[in-house]
């Protein structure tokens, strides 16, 4: 079992930058490949970052490469994603999740733990 607690949310002006920060509760954490995902009003889940256990390997999908970046302390038990040059069209609710199952990595249904979110406004 693990618990996901996001932080770092808020409302920031295009071209800013903000860092989500994810804290989780149980000694396995550095057992899961972590992601982040994003939720829209109207719009599907939207796979936005992740990073191996071992922090070796990172995911992106082209709407975020070069801007984003996820990285993670095993000893903090907490995965962060940096995001810089932000969007109008980044706003969302960002969640961080823990994967348990192989599968695309992108794909929401590989991951079983996740937080609750925090809210992210660009405006323009």
């Amino acid at each position: 079992q693990v618990q996901l607690v996001e932080s770092g949310g808020g409302l920031v002006q295009a071209g800013g930058s903000l860092r989500l920060s994810c804290a989780a509760s149980g000694r396995t954490f550095s057992a899961y490949t972590m992601g982040w995902f994003r939720q829209a009003p109207g719009k599907e889940r939207e796979f936005v970052a992740a990073i191996s256990r071992d922090e070796i390997n990172t995911y992106y999908p082209d709407s975020v490469k070069g801007r984003f970046t996820i990285s993670r302390d095993n000893a903090k038990n907490t995965v962060y994603l940096q995001m810089n040059n932000l969007k109008p069209e980044d706003t969302a609710v960002y969640c961080c999740a823990a994967r348990t199952v192989s599968g695309s990595i992108g794909a929401g249904s590989t991951y079983k733990y996740w937080g609750q979110g925090t809210q992210v406004t660009i405006s323009s």
